[in-house]
């Protein structure tokens, strides 16, 4: 970023299974944006849009810059960056770096649970490499779990502390009336005798699948939150061509990266939204985020440290394993929780008095990762 930016306005649509299109899920949300923005639609001089199943799934539409145009009825420039799990962090990183634009709508809508399994899952995997790794049998949980087994057998992990993390981040989504386990509450002991899906990862280690949408205002114009650090970085596809594969590398240098923009450390951060696609992946992003020493993340869990009443809460909408995971959109619902923190709006969930946040959005296995940082003014 080579200019201050700022957060006018934030919105999000339930995430569940509802079967509308995907733009009235991106289309809500953005008028929840905008609204909260105090911003009309003739303010917006470019959108950033981020989204998959549109693509891929029932409704075949690819041409989504010139739709968006029709629904908004405007014709500004609109931008698509998709970069699947991670697409919605990739989207805000790609406005904060745009130049010439006052008021810049970032937005996401997907409709990712729209055919039968086989298919949803088909183009889910499209976010993998699909000829030498999944014709052996890498499907995600399965290239997540080998990633778990690894850390495992270097650190001496435990599926305890991964249980600990799935139960967090229940107990949290029972507070959150726009996550899919809203007011259901999950019993660890439930959580750790869920069935396995690819060993050692249980059922309740990964993430939901959902449709939903959620939308971002940034400006140049001075509001009540600013953008502090924009981090991105990506890595290989492969995973087995990858240095090391306990860690994420892309999320490091990310981090690394939004760290020294802000001019902050991890320990300035009060509350973050930390990517969960699996409890396993949330652990290790302890690390790589610089929240725990490498090797120390389920000891960060076992504190209590980042539970809801803790120092550093982590995961306060309930993340990706409790308020579902609809791709793209992920990105900007974590910052409309974020956002929403530090500005004091979170009801039950509400963390006391932060001041700084930080947002973790991966693409795929680590293969693309954003970091953003925001400050309450």
């Amino acid at each position: 970023m080579k200019q201050k930016m700022y957060i006018k306005g934030v919105g999000m649509t339930k995430f569940d299974y509802s079967q509308k299109y995907w733009w009235q899920f991106a289309y809500d949300a953005a008028i929840e944006a905008l609204k909260d923005a105090k911003t009309g639609i003739s303010e917006i001089d470019a959108i950033v849009f981020t989204g998959m199943s549109s693509a891929a799934g029932g409704e075949h539409q690819t041409h989504k810059v010139s739709f968006l145009s029709g629904i908004f009825k405007t014709n500004v420039p609109i931008i698509e960056v998709p970069s699947v799990c991670g697409g919605g962090g990739v989207a805000l990183w790609t406005a904060l770096h745009l130049e010439g634009f006052k008021n810049i709508l970032v937005l996401a809508g997907e409709k990712l649970v729209d055919n039968k399994s086989e298919v949803v899952v088909d183009y889910i995997l499209s976010a993998a490499e699909r000829v030498m790794e999944q014709t052996e049998g890498m499907l995600f949980p399965v290239q997540n779990a080998l990633i778990w087994q690894q850390y495992m057998k270097k650190y001496g992990g435990s599926m305890d502390d991964l249980s600990l993390i799935a139960f967090k981040n229940h107990t949290n989504a029972a507070l959150n009336p726009n996550a899919y386990f809203y007011n259901r509450p999950m019993d660890l002991e439930k959580i750790k005798n869920s069935p396995v899906v690819s060993s050692p990862l249980r059922l309740m280690d990964c993430s939901l699948s959902i449709n939903g949408g959620a939308a971002a205002v940034v400006s140049i114009e001075e509001t009540d939150i600013e953008i502090i650090g924009s981090g991105f970085a990506t890595d290989y596809i492969l995973t087995f061509e990858r240095d090391d594969i306990t860690h994420f590398k892309a999320t490091k240098l990310a981090a690394e990266a939004a760290y020294a923009q802000a001019g902050v450390t991890p320990t300035d951060i009060n509350v973050a939204e930390v990517h969960d696609a699996f409890t396993s992946v949330e652990l290790i992003s302890y690390e790589d985020l610089g929240f725990a020493e490498e090797g120390k993340g389920g000891e960060l869990i076992k504190s209590g440290k980042i539970n809801l009443k803790g120092e550093m809460p982590i995961n306060t909408s309930g993340g990706l394993k409790a308020k579902g995971h609809p791709i793209s959109a992920t990105g900007l619902a974590q910052v409309f929780e974020i956002v929403n923190q530090l500005r004091g709006k979170c009801g039950e969930r509400q963390v006391s008095n932060p001041k700084i946040g930080l947002t973790h959005n991966i693409g795929g296995a680590g293969g693309s990762v954003t970091v953003h940082i925001f400050k309450k003014i």
